[in-house]
Order: C-alpha cells, then sequence, then structure tokens
C-alpha cells in the first residue's frame, strides 16, 4: 500500500512522540548511575569494582521483573489495539502482583548470603566486603523497581510515555540527593561510603514504587487499576509469564554471558575490570536511543496487531529503527572523539583510563548496530515474539563475543583492546539475526 508524505510525517512524529520520553528518563536514569559512578570513584578502585560487582548481581536479581515488564507491554498494547482498555487495566493489575511477589523471591537468598555470589566474581577479600555492604542495601529497592518497572512497562503499552517519565524524574532525583548525603555523610549524617550508595536506590525505588501506584489507582491516565486488578487471576499470570519467561530466559543468557566475559577481563588484572565496569556505565548511556525506540517500535508493533493493522505495525518499526540508527551514529562519533575525555572524568589511574578508551572506540564502532539490535527486538517483542531473541543471544553473544574472546584470552593471548573487540562481532550478529526475523514476517500472525 502507497504511504503518502503526509503519512509518513505522521508516523515519524508519533514514533518520536513515544521514544522521547522514554529516551529522558533513561538517560535520567543512567545519568544517576554515572553520578553514583563518579562518587564512588572518588573512593578507590576496590570501591569502583565493588559496585561493578554488585551490579552485575542487581541486574541478575532483576530479570524476574524485565520478563514481567515484557509481556506487560505486550498484551496491554495489543488489548489497547483492540479497544479493549478493561483487559489491559487487568493485565496491569495481575502484573503489579505478579512482579512484586517475584521480586522478594529473588533477593531473599541474596540477601541472607551475599559473598558466595559475589566471589563468582573471583575478586579479592577487600572488594567482596565492599560489594556486601552495597549489595544488601541496594536489593532492599527491588520490589519497588519492580512495581515501577511494571507500571511503566503497561503505560507505554497503552501510549503513555510521559507519565512513567515522571516516575522516573522523581526516583532519580531522591537517589542522586541520597548518594550525596549518605556517601559522603552530608546534612549530620554519617558517611557510609559505597553502602550509602545502596541504601539511597533502595529509598529512591521505594519512592517510585508509592507514586507509580497512587497514580494508577487514582485515575486520569490511560489505565486505571482497581482493587479487583490485583486480585490474583492465574489466567492472566499465565498469558504475562508465557510471554515474559523467554524474554528472561534470554536475560539470564546474557547475565550468564557477562559473568564470563568479566571473567576474561580478569585475566588481565584489576585495571581492566575496573575498565570494563566504568565502559559498562558508559554503555548504558550510549544505547537510550535504542532503549526509547525500541519502547516506540513495541507499543506500536503491539497497538496496531491488536486493531488488526500488521502492514502499519511494520511500517512503524522501519521508521523506528531508521532514526535509531542515525541517531546513534551520531552518538558514536561524538563518542569515538571524545573518548579519553570521557574516561579521565571517571579516573585518573593511567591503566584504567588507557582500558577504558579502547572500550569506548569499540562501543562507538557498534552504535548503528547496537540500535537495529533494539529496535527490531523491540517490535518483534511487542508482537508476543520472544523466543527468538532468545536464539539470537546463543548464537551471537555466546557463539560471537565469547567464542572470539575465549581465543583473543586464552589462545592467542592478545591485548585488552581485542577483547573489547568481541562486542563488533556480537552486535553484528544480533543486528543481523533480528532484522532477519522482522523481515520475513511471521510475528504479524502470532497470538498471544
Amino acid at each position: 500500500m502507497t504511504v503518502t508524505r503526509e503519512e509518513h510525517v505522521v508516523l515519524r512524529r508519533t514514533v518520536w512522540t513515544l521514544a522521547c520520553p522514554v529516551i529522558i528518563s533513561y538517560l535520567s536514569e543512567s545519568m544517576v548511575g554515572l553520578v553514583d559512578t563518579l562518587m564512588v570513584g572518588r573512593l578507590g578502585a576496590a570501591s569502583v569494582a565493588a559496585v561493578g560487582v554488585g551490579a552485575q548481581i542487581f541486574g541478575t536479581v532483576n530479570i524476574v521483573v524485565m520478563a514481567v515488564g515484557t509481556g506487560t507491554l505486550a498484551l496491554v498494547a495489543r488489548h489497547m489495539g483492540a479497544r479493549e482498555p478493561r483487559e489491559a487495566q487487568r493485565i496491569l493489575g495481575q502484573s503489579i502482583v505478579t512482579a512484586g511477589v517475584l521480586a522478594v523471591l529473588a533477593i531473599t537468598p541474596v540477601l541472607l548470603w551475599p559473598r558466595p555470589f559475589i566471589q563468582l566474581f573471583h575478586v579479592g577479600p577487600d572488594v567482596t566486603e565492599l560489594a556486601a555492604a552495597f549489595l544488601r542495601r541496594l536489593l532492599l529497592g527491588v520490589p519497588g523497581i519492580a512495581i515501577v518497572f511494571v507500571v511503566a512497562a503497561g503505560l507505554r503499552g497503552a501510549g503513555d510515555t510521559r507519565t512513567p517519565l515522571l516516575v522516573g524524574l522523581i526516583v532519580n532525583v531522591v537517589n542522586v540527593l541520597g548518594n550525596y548525603v549518605l556517601i559522603f555523610g552530608r546534612l549530620g549524617f554519617q558517611p557510609l561510603g559505597i553502602a550509602g550508595s545502596g541504601l539511597a536506590s533502595a529509598i529512591a525505588a521505594a519512592t517510585g514504587a508509592l507514586v507509580a501506584l497512587l497514580l494508577v489507582t487514582r485515575g486520569g491516565l490511560r489505565l486505571r487499576v482497581g482493587r479487583i486488578d490485583l486480585r490474583p487471576d492465574p489466567v492472566a499470570i499465565r498469558r504475562v509469564l508465557r510471554i515474559g519467561v523467554p524474554a528472561a530466559g534470554e536475560q539470564v543468557l546474557m547475565q550468564i554471558g557477562f559473568f564470563v566475559y568479566l571473567t576474561f577481563a580478569a585475566a588481565y588484572g584489576t585495571s581492566a575490570m575496573a575498565a570494563y565496569f566504568i565502559g559498562v556505565r558508559i554503555l548504558a548511556v550510549s544505547f537510550l536511543p535504542g532503549l526509547g525506540f525500541a519502547a516506540a517500535a513495541s507499543a506500536l508493533v503491539g497497538q496496531n496487531l491488536g486493531a488488526g493493522h500488521p502492514d502499519q505495525a511494520e511500517r512503524a518499526a522501519w521508521m523506528a529503527n531508521r532514526m535509531c540508527v542515525a541517531l546513534m551514529a551520531v552518538t558514536g562519533v561524538i563518542a569515538f572523539v571524545f573518548a579519553e575525555p570521557i574516561a579521565r572524568g571517571f579516573v585518573d589511574d593511567p591503566q584504567v583510563v588507557e582500558g577504558t578508551v579502547w572500550f569506548i572506540y569499540m562501543l562507538a564502532l557498534a552504535q548503528p548496530l547496537m540500535a537495529m539490535d533494539y529496535v527490531f527486538g523491540g517490535a518483534l517483542r511487542g508482537a508476543g515474539d520472544t523466543r527468538f531473541p532468545l536464539l539470537a543471544v546463543v548464537i551471537s553473544f555466546y557463539g560471537c563475543r565469547l567464542g572470539f574472546a575465549w581465543v583473543v584470552t586464552h589462545w592467542w593471548h592478545l591485548s585488552l583492546p581485542w577483547l573489547w573487540a568481541a562486542l563488533i562481532g556480537d552486535y553484528v550478529a544480533r543486528a543481523t539475526l533480528k532484522a532477519w526475523r522482522f523481515h520475513r514476517g511471521a510475528w504479524k500472525t502470532m497470538r498471544i
């Protein structure tokens, strides 16, 4: 079907309207992470490594939250597109309850026995103790994060990306202020070091959860959750998890892969590990456009499929991809040019700076590929196709990134920049596989 120029402009505006608040929201969140890293960086390399290890474990625990959020967005978007808002609200209510319960179950073993999990990263005793203190406090915020994340996913699926932005900004302001007060001991508080960073995050998450629940229960938004929506409904919960569990499996494999990749970096010494953790923080900022356009693609694909317009869903995803590739390519150029000043903003150790600069170089080259990975992955998840991205991780991350990393580290014994170069092969494979899957179009007839 021929698309007029006016329709093209409207679609581009719609994609940007959905993506922009998500990008700002994640940018704000990432800036908090960067500020946190900068503050912790003043405490020494051991503290940076401890926070990095804690963040890896924290990310693994949060997989259950991401799984529920994926199912929530896909189902809410599909029901809103089919003009079934009552069913969309019920899905959101069930998702809130499910995510909260799973979050408590997930954090319990790590809260009780943090050291065995930390020692999987083969860090020294000093880093282990610091990471344990940080992690025990950080994990207290996971139930709150679960509620915030799921509410945001549901609202984005309904086409409301501004309210999650508001909630996210509140969380981030509380987090930054808490970091300043609790890490260094301001306003009469005792300095808690990196333990203060974890506690600040937990307080911010609880604040965000309270605000998110008040907003979706009082009315005035596109979705309103009532008490009846919070009563457990096994059928609705199974629907959410049927979509979300493969997404959780994908994230589990990613986290295991990150751990294995980190062990390769550990072979190059503590400086390489510190460079990796700083690089990951920078990575979290670089792919923000990908997250925003992925959310837009997910919502528009789901809504158009619910409305019975698969061709419009396809056009929306391709538009999101073009816009995202262009924006992230520019991001890559900026990161490449300013790699060294960016690295020196985090740490003044020459070895860590050098390792971080090379990480940024590889990251910059991979930006357009990352854009395709995120957008097509988001489009497939919006359609309910969460199993293929799981397969793509096995091929790209384990076959390309980790396979190349093993050869570089244990066979050829090359320098650290070659280990970072494994990122590029990983994203080449991911972008190619997901673009191919989307182009085939099987997702258009998927029932969820």
